[in-house]
């Protein structure tokens, strides 16, 4: 955690403000990489209709705009928990930390928690609210597709 973390909380909180005030949800998100800020934003799911539109992810596309993919180096500060699709999306970015401001538990009473979502997630699939199958089809007369993609990238 960097020594600006409070600042860098009280931008992303600022972002969430101000997306309320215009009828979208109370989220933002601000994205640092060596004290300096490049990237900020805010939920659009009400301007989009999008529903992965939350502004970790908004904050995370317009980063990887001007550093590639690879977001190693990077820190979240986000105005509320985020949610396990943000999460992943992170880890699967490279960012090394996040810090928010307001938890799942401040959010509960509002209807802005997901820890329901991670709790459901937390079980075995067979458990899971969402039913998940693996059914290995595969197209004849192609390679396979991993290892014909592997293949390609050499």
């Amino acid at each position: 955690m960097t020594d600006d973390s409070e600042e860098y909380l009280r931008e992303a909180i600022a972002l969430a403000y101000a997306n309320a005030e215009k009828g979208g949800r109370p989220f933002g998100a601000v994205i640092v990489r060596d004290g300096q800020v490049v990237a900020k934003a805010a939920n659009d799911i009400s301007a989009t209709g999008d529903p992965t539109s939350h502004a970790e992810l908004n904050a995370i596309r317009l980063a990887s705009q001007s550093l590639g993919p690879d977001l190693s180096g990077c820190a979240v500060f986000a105005s509320g928990h985020p949610c396990p699709m943000c999460m992943a999306a992170m880890r699967l970015a490279g960012i090394g930390a996040v810090t928010y401001a307001y938890s799942n538990e401040d959010g509960e009473a509002h209807g802005l928690s997901t820890a329901a979502i991670y709790e459901d997630l937390a079980k075995p699939f067979a458990e899971q609210k969402m039913e998940i199958r693996h059914l290995p089809v595969r197209l004849a007369g192609l390679p396979d597709l991993y290892a014909g993609w592997r293949q390609r990238q050499r």
